[in-house]
């Protein structure tokens, strides 16, 4: 109800509202006259979809017979996945009550279902139990402040019993699952993200435009920023003009980017600056605020899609989030690169930030002065920053796996063989 009311104003809760109207009608055009032989994957966003994909890929190559449905609870997942040719077919999953789960099951029919880390819905997970249709839960992540370790917990802790199969990044989720009696159809498969950062890492192609911009110049990349990211950081862009600097915030709305603007005085929008390229006006130049034109050392990234690459060239790479409620967002995308990574105090529930840390290959800042600091003495001893960049390339690299963990498993049980 929240939700709808809100989708008047909001444009996140319209395009919720939106995307599931006339689902089943949808569903039943797709699903009740081909009956194909599916395996369904659940992710509630695009970052947990990432998290799954190693594991796709792979098993729409060994088992080219089946299809692929995937099911986004958000819009900003559905939305960035709509257009891809991984998945066969994309829905938002249908909201409502055990009805509805049993309308989506009986048309879809799953033979597998792959739930990506968390965003658990008891009546879905009720009625594949009762279908007999194993369901693994893939690269979770447990910590004793969840619900499912507190006396109130019994239905999380119910719902932990449909999955056929769960697949733990850490010894520590384990143990905690130990602590409410679950003993078996436990797997330390760890993170399935790390296969995919390492994925990305090895298929890089460059950007020219980025190039361009970058030159042979000392190069920060901020990804995934928000405002207080911005506000952290712009002091030190400003005064240092002879570094470059790459922002993509996490959100691309208009007001947004033009805060963004405001902060940093000089610098240039990438769809700016990559027209400029391309009709040889020349480089990129943004009036400094004193009436003189001055070179632009800050490019704001105003498209989704392009971060990932992006951190390949930065010397330095600082991650956002870290400074809101939900923490920090993917720093494994930058320590893949052999990057030192950056990122503010709110962390503690990302295990791959605490080690990073401990390896030495991250720093954590409170505020901009600290933030500055690091950057200083990032860029004037070489012997610090070289040991953390091998750090943080040595930790991603130690950590794959996962993929073919989870892939053993089904290819074991016969989850997908007749």
């Amino acid at each position: 109800m929240l939700i709808h009311f809100a989708s008047f104003w909001n444009p996140k809760a319209k395009l919720w509202v939106n995307g599931r109207k006339n689902i089943f009608i949808k569903l039943g055009q797709d699903f009740e006259k081909d009956s194909p032989d599916i395996i369904w994957m659940h992710c509630a966003s695009v970052g947990e979809f990432e998290q799954g994909r190693p594991l796709l890929e792979n098993i729409k190559i060994l088992y080219p017979g089946y299809k692929i449905l995937l099911t986004f609870f958000s819009p900003s997942g559905y939305v960035a996945l709509k257009g891809s040719t991984l998945p066969d077919y994309i829905y938002y999953l249908p909201f409502g009550n055990s009805l509805v789960a049993q309308r989506f099951i009986n048309l879809v029919k799953p033979a597998l279902v792959l739930w990506i880390k968390y965003d658990y819905w008891y009546y879905y997970l009720q009625e594949l139990k009762k279908k007999n249709i194993p369901v693994l839960l893939i690269s979770a992540n447990f910590s004793k402040d969840q619900l499912f370790f507190k006396w109130y917990g019994k239905l999380y802790q119910e719902m932990l019993h449909f999955f056929s199969h769960l697949f733990v990044q850490t010894e520590q989720s384990k143990h905690l699952l130990h602590t409410i009696g679950f003993s078996k159809n436990i797997t330390i498969a760890g993170d399935t993200r790390f296969d995919r950062v390492i994925e990305i890492a090895n298929g890089f192609t460059a950007i020219d435009t980025i190039d361009q911009f970058c030159g042979h110049e000392k190069v920060i990349v901020a990804g995934s920023t928000w405002r207080e990211d911005e506000e952290g950081l712009d002091h030190f862009a400003n005064t240092h003009p002879e570094i470059k600097f790459i922002i993509a915030p996490h959100e691309i709305d208009e007001p947004h980017l033009k805060n963004i603007e405001k902060l940093f005085k000089s610098s240039v929008r990438y769809s700016v600056f990559q027209k400029q390229l391309t009709t040889d006006q020349g480089p990129a130049r943004k009036n400094s605020g004193e009436g003189k034109e001055a070179p632009a050392n800050v490019l704001i990234i105003d498209n989704i899609g392009m971060l990932s690459r992006l951190y390949k060239y930065a010397t330095v790479a600082y991650v956002g989030g870290g400074f809101g409620e939900d923490g920090v967002h993917n720093i494994l995308e930058a320590a893949v690169y052999g990057k030192p990574v950056i990122f503010g105090p709110v962390f503690n529930k990302y295990i791959e930030a605490i080690e990073l840390l401990e390896e030495k290959a991250a720093f954590t800042v409170d505020n901009a002065l600290e933030l500055e600091k690091v950057l200083v003495n990032l860029f004037s001893d070489t012997v610090i920053y070289r040991e953390m960049c091998e750090a943080a390339k040595k930790y991603v690299t130690s950590k794959k796996g996962a993929t073919e963990t989870i892939l053993r498993y089904i290819q074991e049980k016969r989850l997908l063989t007749s």
